[in-house]
């Protein structure tokens, strides 16, 4: 089966980034792919921080989360939405959430970002605690795909730099993991593909990682290089910069041969 990575240059107008979501799910779709992930804030790049709290919205409905399950209605294909604002607990704040729809535009499933990037180093400062709530929950869910039965589990960008996470996401084994990411210039150049790749080798599973890649409207860079990885760490598809998708076939026989000639996961004593 074909799964694919949407590419995104978000902007400051969340009915432009709407648009170009639902063109690159519709390509990806018209391509073959039955499941697709758009990036990290795929709905909104923000002037400000606190941009996003303008459009954040209640759990479950809002004009961005209708938009999803509509495509993924359309195209009879499982979404992962990127991530959306969806208001949180505490006020001014928001939570950075994933959520999933299945080919019937039916939400099965919400992860709210539980690692929240920071990063200084005297030219660029970023700092999400100022206006998102941590997560504190991993997610995963089981998804058939054309009869075939996947586990996938789900991360958010910084996460990535945590593979405790992805550990526990691993009971019972995941098939798939989908990285949603905004990866900065300076940080995915150097760390991006290097922790991907390390996380798909670690848990001998696909890894489909959907970013943001460009020079953005409010004067961001993001790194880019969305990327389909398989469970032995080869990159089988990948989009340098600027919109665009990485598609790839996940084969479960694949995935079983990197387990039986290396079974790591069954030898592990922590």
């Amino acid at each position: 089966m074909k799964i694919a990575a949407l590419q995104m240059v978000a902007t400051p107008d969340v009915d432009r980034n709407l648009a170009a979501a639902a063109e690159l799910v519709a390509q990806a779709a018209a391509q073959g792919a039955r499941l697709a992930a758009l990036p990290e804030y795929f709905c909104l790049m923000g002037r400000r921080d606190d941009d996003k709290l303008a459009i954040a919205e209640a759990d479950g409905h809002g004009p961005i989360q209708d938009a999803l399950a509509a495509m993924a209605r359309e195209h009879g294909l499982w979404l992962v939405g990127g991530t959306l604002p969806i208001h949180g607990t505490q006020p001014g704040r928001v939570r950075n959430a994933c959520c999933v729809w299945n080919p019937d535009g039916e939400r099965v499933i919400r992860y709210d970002k539980i690692h929240l990037f920071s990063f200084d180093n005297g030219k660029e400062r970023y700092d999400e605690a100022r206006v998102l709530e941590p997560g504190d929950t991993p997610a995963t869910f089981d998804a058939k795909v054309d009869g075939v039965d996947l586990r996938v589990g789900l991360a958010i960008c910084y996460d990535l730099r945590f593979p405790e996470l992805f550990r526990a996401m691993m009971q019972p084994l995941c098939d798939l993991i989908v990285v949603p990411a905004a990866f900065t210039y300076t940080t995915g150049r150097d760390h991006w593909e290097l922790l991907l790749r390390a996380r798909a080798v670690e848990n001998q599973c696909y890894v489909l990682a959907s970013a943001q890649g460009g020079e953005h409207e409010n004067g961001r860079r993001t790194w880019g290089h969305s990327m389909v990885i398989d469970p032995w760490g080869e990159v089988l598809s990948v989009v340098d910069e600027g919109p665009g998708i990485a598609i790839a076939d996940l084969a479960q026989t694949r995935r079983d041969t990197v387990r039986v000639q290396l079974p790591a996961l069954a030898h592990r004593k922590l």
